[in-house]
């Protein structure tokens, strides 16, 4: 369920990022960069977390965190060849 939620928390980021690109033409060429690159850093955090805190290894979070980042930037990487 926490991974679903963080994926869903990227999709959010990845739309506020694009709404932004609509209003801000001169944002349009670099919103997806951009998207990624925070996106990376949240997973990673994300990632640090699991690991730290909630006590898993780091070979039981690495696929979590590659669902988590990927995820979103294929889906983002999807709409924006299409619509934007």
């Amino acid at each position: 369920m926490h991974t679903l939620m963080i994926i869903c928390a990227g999709l959010v980021l990845f739309a506020i990022l694009a709404f932004a690109a609509r209003l801000i033409p001169a944002f349009r060429p670099h919103y997806f960069i951009v998207f990624a690159v925070l996106w990376l850093l949240a997973s990673c955090i994300n990632l640090w977390i699991g690991v730290v805190h909630a006590g898993y290894s780091l070979m039981y979070e690495l696929p979590f965190f590659l669902i988590v980042f990927l995820a979103p930037v294929i889906i983002a990487h999807l709409v924006k060849k299409k619509y934007l």
